[in-house]
């Protein structure tokens, strides 16, 4: 009787019935090199599997590949990392991993041309046999997505005016630097100025960050963003992956990174990094399965130009997960929302140190079939760099 109530309080959103957890572990020591940007999913057979890119520096270096590691059901430490995707002589980055209902694994990862994110391919792989412990997947398919966004110049130049307008003091006289002079904030205007209507730069250089998500009609939802525009857009797939279409552009000028939530009422909802002057999470909503979306606005939860994941829960509550700070990644959290992100009630630290003694960033954030949270996310301290894994449930939130 008593796991009966225990059960109908959870699904019924009253999660407090669970008994608190809370476990952490670094999936490898910590070590000098750039270790960033990880992704994890629970494999079908049990355990799970994480991948992150790794090297000197994806901005200076080619040594940049992408690594993977496995924990598995029975044992609480983790592999020792293995080769994921390598491109010789180029950084290979951004990697996202994702399980789809086929019980397909995917490698979603960007190989960046000449070392500059504006440079990079999308590129994918995917694996039926994935089940060797400590060893990379048996990949039996890899190919590029290639983004044909329609009429992006004329969305660009219809919402450019207003930014501006917003921005003017943000604004670089373009005359008096030359590219390579200009700071990663002042891009944005060099790209929306000299290249709104180059074909290239459009189709080139779309980004991945965080998971897919299938909706409940069973359309797929990729999403991505460029730095030469600072703006996101999602790849849509109505064939299981076969084919890619390219959405309505995303134009809030600084928007990048989102995380997508589909709502009880079929609207999607994205969560992304703002990567502009406002110091705030972005937000926007698409009301036709993601192939439009409206204006971008601005939650009141702070920002450092830091990316975010939001996920739903099965009983219907939101995790949404974030550095809660406008400078610096030194503190990261996790929000609860029982009213689908109207607003968040209850908030736990991950992490919190003073500014300046650790950075704790781009979290990646699943379900797993036993209702656990699992979170990986760029681990940075005295001590060195590593990828950190943590597993919690809604409890463990709601009980600060």
């Amino acid at each position: 009787m008593r796991s009966l109530l225990c059960l109908l309080l959870y699904f019924t959103g009253l999660a407090w019935a669970e008994k608190s957890f809370y476990q952490a572990e670094l999936i490898f020591p910590q070590e000098k090199w750039h270790n960033h940007g990880s992704s994890i999913v629970e494999l079908p057979q049990g355990g799970f599997l994480a991948c992150w890119f790794h090297g000197s520096g994806e901005r200076k270096a080619d040594d940049v590949v992408v690594l993977g590691a496995h924990k598995s059901k029975e044992s609480e430490q983790w592999s020792k990392p293995f080769i994921m995707a390598d491109t010789p002589g180029f950084p290979d980055c951004n990697p996202v991993l994702w399980v789809d209902p086929q019980k397909r694994l995917w490698l979603f990862w960007i190989v960046i041309v000449a070392n500059e994110w504006q440079s990079c391919i999308l590129k994918y792989r995917t694996a039926f046999d994935y089940s060797s412990f400590g060893e990379a997947p048996q990949w039996n398919w890899q190919d590029n997505i290639i983004m044909k966004p329609e009429n992006f110049t004329e969305a660009l130049k219809a919402k450019w005016p207003l930014f501006l307008k917003e921005f003017p003091n943000q604004i670089p006289d373009l005359n008096k630097k030359t590219f390579p002079e200009l700071t990663a904030d002042e891009e944005i205007y060099h790209y929306v100025e000299k290249k709104g209507d180059d074909k290239l730069q459009q189709r080139l250089g779309w980004m991945t960050r965080i998971q897919p998500i299938v909706l409940k009609s069973g359309k797929w939802l990729l999403p991505l963003y460029t730095d030469a525009y600072s703006v996101s857009l999602i790849a849509m797939s109505s064939d299981k992956g076969k084919t890619w279409q390219a959405s309505s552009p995303l134009l809030g000028f600084g928007n990048i990174q989102p995380s997508l939530v589909e709502r009880k009422d079929g609207s999607v909802v994205a969560f992304m990094r703002e990567n502009g002057p406002r110091y705030r999470i972005r937000f926007c909503e698409s009301y036709d399965q993601g192939m439009t979306w409206g204006d971008v606005t601005n939650l009141d939860i702070p920002n450092p130009g830091s990316s975010v994941d939001c996920i739903a829960l099965k009983n219907g509550n939101w995790v949404l997960v974030y550095n809660d700070t406008i400078d610096k990644r030194h503190q990261l959290k996790a929000s609860l929302s029982t009213d689908e992100g109207k607003t968040w009630q209850w908030h736990r630290y991950l992490e919190k140190v003073p500014k300046r003694e650790g950075s704790f960033s781009y979290p990646s954030l699943i379900q797993s079939q036993n209702g656990e949270l699992h979170l990986t996310y760029s681990y940075q301290a005295k001590g060195g760099k590593s990828i950190k894994h943590v597993a919690f449930n809604e409890a463990w939130i709601r009980e600060n």
